[in-house]
Parts: C-alpha cells; sequence; structure tokens
C-alpha cells in the first residue's frame, strides 16, 4: 500500500467536486463541438470555394495545427498563471473561432479562424484532465476524469444535432438559412453560446489546491482540499503535495528531459498513449462520416441523422466507461477495447474492399457499397465507436491526467497533448488521400495501429487505479517492468 493512502484517511465525496468537475469538463464540451462542427458543413466548404481533395482535407484538419500548438503552450502558461486563467482564455478562443468560421470570406480566412478554435481546444484538452485529476479524491478520480470524455462526446452529439437540424431547415447545407447566411455557417456561429457558458462557468472555479501550494498559498489550497475535495485531514495532505512540488523551483519543459530519446520514459508513456488514441482513426469516423455513409447508399439527410445516431452510442459506452473504470481499472479496460477495434476496423477493411468506383458528374469519383456489404460496414464502424468509446476515448484522458509525478504534470500533459493533436492532423490530413487509393487501406492501417496499442499497453502501461497523486513517480514505469516480469 502507497503511504499516503495508508497515512491519510479517505477523502468524502460530496456535490461540490463533482460540481467543479462538470464545470471544468464544458472545455471537453467545446473541444468535442469545435473538432466535429466541420463534418456537417465539409461537402458545402468544398463546393463554395472549389476545394480540391487536398485542400478540402487541409481545412478540416487545419484547426488540429491549433489544438497542437495550444496544447503546448497551455502547460507552461497555467504552471505560471493557474488553470482557471488558461479556461478563460480558451473560452475567449472559443468565441472568436465560432464568429470568425461563419463570417469566412474565402477557404484561407477560415483556416486561420478554424486554427484560432484550435489553440481553444488545445489548451482546454490540457487544462481539463489536469485540473480535474488535481481536485479528485483518488477512490473516484477515474470517474470524475471521464467526465472530460463523457463532455467531449456530449459536444460531439450536440454539434451533430444542431448541423442537422440546421441543415434540415435549409433543406441542406449550401442553402441560405437566415439573414442571407448559409446553413453550414451558422452551424460554426451556434458555438458561441458553449463558448459564453464555458466562460461564465470558469469564472466561478477554485483554483486547483497542487497550483496553489505550488505557489505557497496554503490556505487557499486549505479551502479548496476541504470545502471541494472532502479531504479530512488538510494538513496532511498539503504536507505530502509539498513532498512531491519543489515550491521554490518553477515548472519548465526541461523537466521533462530523461535518458529516453531526451525524455523521460513515464513522458513517452503519456505520448504514446495519445498517438495510439488518434491512429486508430477515430476522428476520421467523426470528421468524414456524412461523407462515408452518403458513399454506402445514404443521402446527405440520413447521413447526417446516422452520424447523431454513432454520437449517442459514444455517449452511452462513455457513460458505461465511467461506471467501471474505477472498479475494472485502466489497463484491462484498454486491453479489451484494442481488442474490439482491432476485430471491427478489420471487418471495414474487408468490407470496403468490396466497394466500386462511382464517377460523379463533376468527374469527382467515389466508393460505393453495395449489400450486404453496406450493412456489414455500418454495423462494424457502430461496434467500432462502442470498443473506442468504452476504453480508449476516456480512459486516456483519465491517464493523462493522473499518471504523471505532481512536479511535471501540466508540462508533460501539455506534450502528449500536443502529440495527440500532431497524431490526429496526421490521420486526418491522409485520410482523404488514402480513401481515394482504398478506403481498405485506410481501415486496414487504423486495424494495425489497434493491434499495435493492446501490445503496448500489455507492456508498457501501468495501473493507476486508487493511487493517490503523490504516488505518482516515475517509479512506476520500473513497477510495470517488474510486474511484467514476474
Amino acid at each position: 500500500m502507497s503511504t499516503s493512502a495508508a497515512s491519510a484517511p479517505p477523502a468524502r465525496l460530496n456535490g461540490r467536486i463533482i460540481g467543479i468537475s462538470i464545470g471544468a469538463a464544458l472545455g471537453g464540451f467545446l473541444f468535442g463541438f469545435d473538432t466535429a462542427v466541420i463534418n456537417g458543413a465539409v461537402e458545402s466548404i468544398g463546393s463554395q470555394f472549389s476545394l480540391s481533395a487536398g485542400l478540402q482535407g487541409f481545412a478540416v484538419s487545419s484547426a488540429l495545427l491549433g489544438c497542437a500548438a495550444g496544447a503546448w503552450f497551455a502547460g507552461p502558461v497555467a504552471n505560471k498563471y493557474g488553470r482557471i486563467p488558461v479556461m478563460l482564455v480558451a473560452a475567449l478562443l472559443f468565441l472568436a473561432s465560432s464568429i470568425g468560421s461563419g463570417l469566412a470570406f474565402g477557404v484561407w480566412d477560415l483556416i486561420l479562424w478554424r486554427v484560432v478554435g484550435g489553440l481553444g481546444v488545445g489548451a482546454a484538452s490540457v487544462i481539463a484532465p489536469a485540473y480535474i485529476a488535481e481536485v479528485s479524491p483518488a477512490h473516484v478520480r477515474g470517474r470524475l476524469g471521464s467526465l472530460q470524455q463523457l463532455a467531449i462526446v456530449l459536444g460531439i452529439f450536440t454539434s451533430l444535432l444542431s448541423n442537422a437540424i440546421l441543415a434540415g431547415a435549409a433543406g441542406g447545407a449550401a442553402n441560405e438559412l437566415w439573414l442571407g447566411q448559409e446553413a453550414w455557417r451558422w452551424m460554426f456561429m451556434a458555438e458561441a453560446v458553449p463558448a459564453i457558458v464555458y466562460g461564465l462557468f470558469a469564472l466561478k472555479l477554485p483554483e486547483s489546491p497542487r497550483f496553489l501550494v505550488a505557489r505557497g498559498q496554503y490556505d487557499k489550497a486549505s479551502a479548496v482540499l476541504h470545502d471541494f475535495t472532502g479531504i479530512v485531514e488538510v494538513n496532511l495532505k498539503i504536507e505530502e503535495i509539498k513532498k512531491t512540488i519543489n515550491a521554490e523551483k518553477k515548472e519548465s519543459l526541461s523537466d521533462l528531459r530523461g535518458p529516453r530519446l531526451g525524455l523521460k520514459p513515464i513522458v513517452w508513456i503519456g505520448i504514446l498513449l495519445s498517438v495510439f488514441q488518434q491512429f486508430v482513426g477515430i476522428n476520421v469516423i467523426f470528421y468524414y462520416s456524412t461523407t462515408l455513409w452518403q458513399s454506402v447508399g445514404f443521402d446527405e439527410s440520413d447521413a447526417l441523422r446516422i452520424s447523431v445516431i454513432t454520437s449517442v452510442t459514444n455517449i452511452v459506452v462513455t457513460i458505461v466507461a465511467i461506471l467501471l473504470v474505477d472498479r475494472v481499472g485502466r489497463r484491462l479496460m484498454l486491453l479489451v477495447g484494442s481488442v474490439g477495434m482491432f476485430l471491427s476496423l478489420g471487418i471495414m477493411a474487408i468490407a470496403f474492399s468490396f466497394a466500386t468506383l462511382v464517377e460523379a458528374a463533376d468527374g469527382t469519383t467515389s466508393a460505393q457499397l453495395e449489400a450486404p456489404w453496406s450493412t456489414i460496414a455500418l454495423v462494424a464502424a457502430n461496434v467500432f465507436v462502442v470498443a473506442f468509446g468504452a476504453t480508449w476515448g476516456p480512459l486516456v484522458w483519465v491517464l493523462l491526467g493522473e499518471i504523471f509525478p505532481n512536479s511535471i504534470r501540466a508540462g508533460a500533459l501539455a506534450v502528449a497533448a500536443a502529440a495527440q493533436w500532431i497524431a490526429n492532423f496526421a490521420i486526418s490530413t491522409s485520410f482523404p488521400a488514402m480513401s481515394s487509393i482504398s478506403l481498405s487501406l485506410a481501415y486496414g492501417f487504423y486495424a494495425a495501429m489497434a493491434l499495435l496499442s493492446f501490445f503496448f499497453v500489455l507492456r508498457k502501461v501501468p495501473e493507476t487505479k486508487g493511487r493517490e497523486l503523490e504516488d505518482m513517480t516515475e517509479d512506476l514505469v520500473v513497477e510495470r517492468r517488474r510486474a511484467r516480469t514476474t
């Protein structure tokens, strides 16, 4: 048993900790909304601005460059100014991006505003899991940390639902809706509402107690630990936090340096968790699902409706993950998820090998699936969403929020999140080109990544269920290695 677990009585769970965790997770809602809103607009944008396949792919994935930059800088900024100021800046970036994207004059200023929104997404992707982990009692940290992914999938659902409603009201995403503006523009501008709500919530959140301890503000940290986190022996907990934080030395990215290709082993584990989460191709489903379902015979309205149903499935299985994560543990759920993703992606690769190329009136070609393979592809895609949504979706964010030592958490999480967005950019940008060669090639690649993720978790990822954050040290890697040897 860990020393902290043995010395400190368990924290009581109260409604306040759930409330502030939900408030912080609103950044995840905007994260999901912003990254998925392009789904319903992508075809209309391509037509209106006469985009090539490559430029259309870049317009979709350009926000991810901002995500990587936002994630990279969020850690140092959070260490210097606190977790709450980063949330407020993210809310402002979301607001600016929603209005700017909706009023874009051409593809390049649209891309600019999408990058601005990406900066907010990247910052939110770092700060929400770090904040939730730092305020949560250990015995429910997995469930509260999973709220980030639940918020993300709720954001995706809301975005897809609003896209479907707006496109339906206008009779198509490219048609005018209100004030002479096309429906796809209102899809972007709808994000202004949750952006404002997120900013207002952030103003009411208490600062992270671990940040306050690092800055020597022990009275404020005590109040947060007692009133929100539910710690009974506050002074004991503050002493434990102080032992893991060198308050005299400011965190920097140089603290992450280590013997393994320039980084500490625990940092590499975080990076690879992020990369595998994206290399299985989940965001291809959410960014291009409307186009994908049109390829298997559905029209635009039906394709949008199926995308909404898929996102509802994602919400349900994320709730299942929240109920299981603190009982089953992180590693077992990730391993099961890897197997499920490998099998479903493999079936999709096989199904699309039976697709036929159809040339449209404008000279472009697309893959079309006939029955029964169209049904098989539809079912396999939703099985993939279930396998991902119940495991790798929420659990990677839980692990990134908790696996790093206190002394490097924000910086290490920033690097891991930046790697995730770069991987997301690579997958999203490459999908149109890969799919133009063969959808079987694309889904076969994602299946191979799912298989590799299984062996990575089996050999490298430590179990963190029930551990206090003060017990998260670089020795976790050594413990995992010893357990594997045994």
